[in-house]
């Protein structure tokens, strides 16, 4: 998708845009906090708008499938199905040579070079099987690959190589790429498109600095025009792949309005240009420093404009695809756990039995496996709305928080503990990449700050149709605390409740339509119709709270992410349930059904039962057997054998 876009010299906001007051600015405003905080905050509201102005209505977020299946009276099922794609033949070409390409490397232990980063060659060899092209669209040379290939894609390979999985990502969703492609004139896109999709001119996105983080209202770094071209100054910090020569999108203020340049940077560092390098232990194959300008000139020529918002819009816009990236990598990661499990509980052994036959390790098999195959159905269900033309914003916070949470939880509680010591022998999967498998808990969002993001967006419409009218006649009265039963405070709202009260007696009241699935397994059906209820329950629970907590509901950060953590769950429960109805693998469906048992009780909390553990414990033996489909890499050595 591209937006329609001119060429200028300085980002422009339509008046009647800056003038618009964010429901975020309002109620903050409302509820007593300060000016600045309110701005700022209104200020990403207002970004989050702009994006969801490039969309057509009914796939812009209030239409999604997330955010209906609260608010309206009855499930679209048919919008929680993921619908696969047979990729093109000319694309799966790309993908399978760029397979072939890391495994070749992989299998000559040559992919890094003695500082422990991805070759150049590496890079090169891609860039010639067309990989960093495949988000490119064809009329510049890429392959223009449907998300729903790409993604899964991805996953096939993290399975070789989780790191170039990930370089993918950063390059075609929220590096260059995305950006140019989405807001670029054609002048920029003919400029650059090619260099990006041969790989010549690989790419990043340059928007954290020192001092903003999840606040991008803090940024610093500024650009002024001068002459023909912008004099860029200050620092950008945890910037992956970013090293002399490539070409990066650097979100700054011009004239205090975020905007985004696309700067090639030059193939040395200068008194202009220079990296700040510092010790992290994730990100540890690939280059991840900070960037200092210092009257950098970029032409003006650089800049992006888009149709309407500024910079924050275009930084927003390629972040959901990143998200669905990175939960797609997790699953790759997760069976490359799988896959080194599997021969140490046939090889390990305690009193007599290999460690198989244990009921403590075949459960976390089976849990594994669950988590795999969820990461797959929303994985695959993101995709298809993507490439329907939904946002997608609210469905790809779930996947992005599922995936990274599940490779955590994945790595420590399952996959470490069933080696044990040896997990932190040097040259063991695990101990040489611990931080890799928890970093992805930051990346694109940390998960409970991003889950009050999809709170917000679950809650924008519901709070401005009925809250936003309350509270400003409550402010206008000058009343902080309402009593429903005082006369005065009653006349106060009188021409603003009877809305709300007219929706909430059709919630208690009103009975609500019976979804409609399609042919499913009894467990899956089952689990698909608990979500389908409780989601349909969620509206006066949701509602209840913004009443009880009114204005101060953003304060309230640990009852929004909770709330916001039991409708992502119930989401993924129906996703999943869906997605393996399709499967014929019989594993897949019993994995599907471990992950949604898990997700159930996490809703309800409750313990598990006796029934759970013989479940789980009969999964994870047919995982331990080799029935789980799709683990076909080879296993990672046995350290430290001995004799039986």
């Amino acid at each position: 998708m591209s937006s329609d876009t001119t060429n200028s010299t300085a980002p422009e906001t339509p008046a009647t845009e800056q003038q618009e007051t964010s429901f975020a600015e309002t109620a903050l405003k409302l509820g007593g906090k300060s000016a600045d905080e309110a701005r700022r905050t209104g200020a990403i509201d207002s970004a989050d708008d702009q994006v969801e102005k490039l969309f057509q209505p009914q796939y812009q977020t209030a239409n999604s499938p997330a955010h209906r299946a609260v608010w309206d009276r009855g499930i679209p099922v048919e919008l929680f199905e993921s619908n696969p794609l047979e990729t093109p033949p000319e694309i799966r070409k790309v993908m399978d040579d760029s397979l072939e390409v890391v495994r070749g490397f992989r299998n000559s232990k040559t992919i890094t070079d003695e500082k422990g980063k991805i070759r150049d060659e590496v890079l090169k060899a891609l860039g010639e099987a067309g990989y960093w092209g495949l988000l490119v669209d064809k009329k510049y040379g890429g392959s223009g690959t449907p998300f729903r290939s790409f993604a899964p894609f991805l996953t096939q390979m993290a399975m070789i190589d989780p790191t170039l999985a990930g370089l993918a990502s950063v390059h075609g969703c929220i590096g260059a790429v995305d950006p140019v492609s989405t807001f670029g004139n054609e002048e920029q896109k003919q400029r650059y498109l090619p260099k990006l999709a041969s790989g010549e001119r690989l790419s990043a996105f340059a928007l954290t600095e020192p001092c903003a983080g999840s606040d991008l209202t803090a940024l610093k770094t500024t650009a002024r025009l001068d002459g023909d071209s912008y004099v860029l100054n200050g620092e950008k910090l945890f910037i992956t792949n970013v090293v002399p020569g490539r070409t990066i999108g650097v979100v700054c203020l011009i004239d205090d309005v975020p905007a985004v340049l696309v700067v090639d940077l030059p193939d040395e560092e200068n008194d202009q240009f220079q990296l700040r390098k510092y010790g992290l232990w994730a990100l540890k194959h690939t280059y991840n420093q900070g960037i200092i300008f210092n009257n950098f000139r970029v032409p003006k020529e650089n800049l992006l404009v888009p149709g309407k918002g500024n910079g924050l819009t275009i930084a927003y816009h390629g972040l959901n695809l990143g998200r669905i990236s990175l939960c797609a990598n997790a699953a790759g990661t997760m069976r490359l756990m799988m896959a080194s499990m599997i021969p140490w509980v046939h090889f390990r052994e305690t009193y007599g039995e290999p460690i198989a036959k244990r009921e403590l390790v075949q459960r976390r098999l089976g849990k594994l496996a669950g988590m795999i195959v969820a990461s797959d159905a929303l994985v695959a269900w993101c995709s298809t709305l993507i490439d329907e033309g939904y946002r997608g914003e609210m469905e790809c916070i779930i996947a992005k928080i599922f995936g990274s949470e599940s490779q955590k939880e994945a790595a420590i509680e399952l996959f470490m503990k069933t080696h044990g010591g040896r997990s932190f022998l040097h040259g063991h999967m695990f101990g040489d990449n611990v931080h890799e498998y928890l970093a992805p808990c930051i990346y694109e969002g940390e998960g409970e700050m991003l889950g009050m993001a999809f709170f917000k967006s679950l809650v924008k419409k519901h709070g401005t149709q009925f809250f936003e009218p309350i509270g400003k006649a409550l402010h206008a009265a000058g009343i902080k605390k309402p009593n429903p039963l005082n006369p005065a405070h009653a006349w106060a709202l009188k021409g603003v409740i009877a809305p709300y009260a007219s929706w909430m007696m059709k919630e208690y009241m009103g009975g609500k339509p019976k979804p409609k699935f399609p042919q499913m397994p009894d467990n899956l059906k089952a689990h698909a119709q608990f979500a389908a209820d409780h989601l349909q329950d969620m509206p006066l629970q949701i509602s209840g709270t913004m009443r009880k907590h009114q204005l101060k509901l953003a304060d309230r950060q640990c009852r929004m992410s909770y709330l916001s953590q039991n409708v992502q769950n119930l989401m993924t429960m129906l996703a999943t349930a869906l997605y393996a109805a399709k499967h014929e693998n019989e594993t897949v469906r019993a994995a599907a059904d471990i992950a949604c048992r898990d997700l159930k009780r996490k809703v309800l909390l409750t313990a598990p039962s006796d029934r759970y553990f013989r479940r789980v414990s009969e999964v994870g033996g047919m995982v331990a057997e080799g029935n789980f489909p799709g683990v076909d890499v080879p296993p990672d050595e046995i350290m430290m054998r001995y004799d039986k």
